[in-house]
Order: C-alpha cells, then structure tokens, then sequence
C-alpha cells in the first residue's frame, strides 16, 4: 500500500526556517512525482511544489518561489521541503502527495493522502 507520512512542522517566527519531510512506505518514491500541497484554514488546498521522477525537475508556486526548496533523497525514501524566510501567511497544514507527474492535473494523485504536519508562523 502506497503510504506518505509527513514530519517536520512546528511554530515558528517570521522568516524563520523550516525543513518538512515525506517518508515513502510500501513504494519506492521515486517512482513517482511528488507534490507538497497545504491547507489554511477556511481556504482549499493548494499545491506548492513539486519534483518529478524522470529528471527531478522541481516546480514552485509564485508564493513560495525563492523562499522553498525540494529535494529528494532515494537512498532514504524521502522527499524534503526546506521552507526559509516564512510568513504568517505560510501557515497551513502541509501535505506531500504522489502523482503520476508534476505536469498533470495536481488534484489527480496516486494513493490517498497523508495526515499532514502543522506549520504555524507567528511571533
């Protein structure tokens, strides 16, 4: 069964800096695109970036570009997002998605989604 567990979340200050992983289970992630996605509340879920399995090429939504990274790490099954120089508006809960690729529809995922981790930014 295809499984992703997020970690890393937690409180932070304004433009401080966190590191967000997705730990594959029962697949190997690189098979796969692989989305980070979060949720405000009252708000729907957006997608935020993206690296696909081909050519690990990354993509980013214009809010966090410049400010967020993706990585992947094969060795450890996991995928990374560094998030640096945060707002209170990156508040969410983050979500990371496995997709067939970053270029199909982002709300067409393989497997289901995860539990999330909570980032709050705040002073």
């Amino acid at each position: 069964q295809l499984q992703l567990v997020e970690s890393g979340g937690g409180l932070v200050q304004p433009g401080g800096s966190l590191r967000l992983s997705c730990a594959a289970s029962g697949f190997t992630l690189d098979d796969y695109a692989i989305g980070w996605y979060r949720q405000a509340p009252g708000k729907e879920r957006e997608g935020v970036s993206c690296i696909d399995s081909s050519d690990s090429s990354t993509y980013y939504a214009d809010s966090v570009k410049g400010r967020f990274t993706i990585s992947r790490d094969n060795a450890k099954n996991t995928v990374y997002l560094q998030m640096n120089s945060l707002k209170p508006e990156d508040t969410a809960v983050y979500y990371c998605a496995a997709r067939p690729s970053c270029s199909t529809n982002p709300k067409i995922l393989v497997g289901s989604w995860g539990q999330g981790t909570q980032v709050t930014v705040s002073s």
